[in-house]
């Protein structure tokens, strides 16, 4: 792999491990600490993801999360000493897992919420 594409998905990496500490910060306080008793119920689930704020903060916790595990795994992989060929095999795969995972993650947010 070309030491630029290396670069760049190690500061992509990077900038997906900050999000992930901003953005499961606020979902721990927003679902701990803002509820009388420390946790919601089904419906209080329910009407928090209705909210068009925490609709979007979920759905991008779901996508940083992704994103960065998919680009940990490459780099494990990559790491190792894969050839060309199988790299490109490699991207393509987790190309389609991760789509897959945020697909089916948006569906199930979905379900719950209508």
């Amino acid at each position: 792999m070309k030491k630029s594409k290396a670069d760049l998905l190690w500061i992509l990496q990077s900038m997906t491990g900050i999000a992930l500490v901003l953005l499961l910060g606020s979902h721990w306080v927003a679902q701990h600490y803002l509820v009388s008793g420390g946790l919601r119920s089904y419906s209080q689930i329910v009407s928090y993801l209705k909210t068009p704020i925490f609709f979007v903060m979920e759905l991008s916790s779901l996508i940083v999360v992704t994103t960065h595990a998919l680009l940990g795994v490459h780099a494990i992989f990559i790491d190792i000493g894969l050839q060309p060929d199988q790299q490109l095999l490699l991207n393509v795969s987790l190309l389609l897992i991760g789509l897959f995972t945020v697909i089916y993650g948006v569906q199930l947010i979905l379900q719950i919420v209508y």
